[in-house]
Formats: structure tokens, sequence, C-alpha cells
């Protein structure tokens, strides 16, 4: 994903962030693949490197990488939340 789509998103889910519970921000901080879809992943990522995905496997692998960087823009998203909660 691009830095523009990253930035876009991560703009575009402020008004989520801040309306997060507790209880809901602490849910995001643990969301993790499931083992397959880590392996998967993991393989893509490898053949990937050597040049050997098929247009469908790009795809496949790009869609990946979109799910993670979301993740980890809900994730931050939350940590800061939950940071300037314990500071209020």
């Amino acid at each position: 994903m691009s830095s523009n789509v990253i930035g876009v998103l991560d703009r575009a889910l402020d008004p989520l962030s801040r309306s997060l519970s507790l209880e809901a921000a602490r849910s995001i901080l643990e969301l993790r693949l499931d083992d397959q879809a880590r392996n998967r992943l993991e393989e893509l990522a490898t053949r990937n490197t050597a040049g050997q995905l098929t247009p469908e496997e790009l795809a496949e692998y790009d869609a990946w990488v979109s799910a993670c960087d979301l993740m980890g823009i809900l994730q931050a998203k939350a940590r800061a939340l939950l940071t300037q909660r314990k500071a209020a």
C-alpha cells in the first residue's frame, strides 16, 4: 500500500479511533493473523522476493499486505488512545 493510501486511511479512521471504548482499543491491540494466514503470507512474501508469483498470487499478496497495513493503523490508533486516556 502506498504511503498516500496509508495517510488517507490514517486520517479517515480518526473518527473511529476517537469513539473507541477502552475495551475495544485493547481488543484491537490483540488482533493477529491466525497461523494459516501468517503461513500463507510468509509463503507469498518469499515467492514474491524470488519473483515467482503469478498475477493472481501477486494480487493476493498485495491484499494481505494491505490488510496488515490496515491492522497496523488501527493498532497504532488504539495504542495512542490508551496512552492518551491513561495520561488524562
